[in-house]
């Protein structure tokens, strides 16, 4: 494969992640969702009286992934956080309900693990691109 076609796949890779974060924040932040997510669940599994804040904390991290990644800057460091913050959703909330998302089961771990693994992939080609970069 040349360079360019890595290059291209490395785009491809990074919005569409983009696309994916944006998406699950923004609509979040309009219905309601992450009001929820911080004062229903964050609260009442001991992070009160902080819930709130961090379930903000956690969508406008995705944003900013987003942005990031959209303009491949810092690209390390967006990818590791939002890793951390999907592992973190796979151990207090998604490992219970089982696999799936939808279809054989509900709110399951495959949404999380499918974004760990293109995270981690794009970390790679960031790495293999710029080894010199310290972003």
């Amino acid at each position: 494969m040349n360079a360019k076609n890595l290059s291209i796949g490395y785009a491809i890779l990074r919005y569409s992640v983009a696309i994916i974060l944006l998406s699950h924040s923004v609509f979040g932040m309009f219905d309601g969702g992450i009001n929820d997510f911080g004062n229903l669940y964050l609260n009442k599994v001991g992070f009160a009286p902080f819930g709130l804040v961090l379930a903000w904390s956690i969508k406008l991290s995705h944003v900013l992934c987003a942005i990031l990644l959209v303009f491949n800057k810092y690209i390390r460091v967006a990818c590791f956080a939002s890793i951390f913050v999907l592992i973190m959703g796979i151990i207090m909330v998604h490992f219970k309900e089982g696999w799936f998302v939808v279809g054989g089961g509900r709110n399951g771990v495959e949404y999380n693990f499918i974004l760990i693994c293109v995270l981690t992939a794009i970390v790679f080609f960031n790495t293999a691109n710029h080894p010199e970069s310290k972003q």
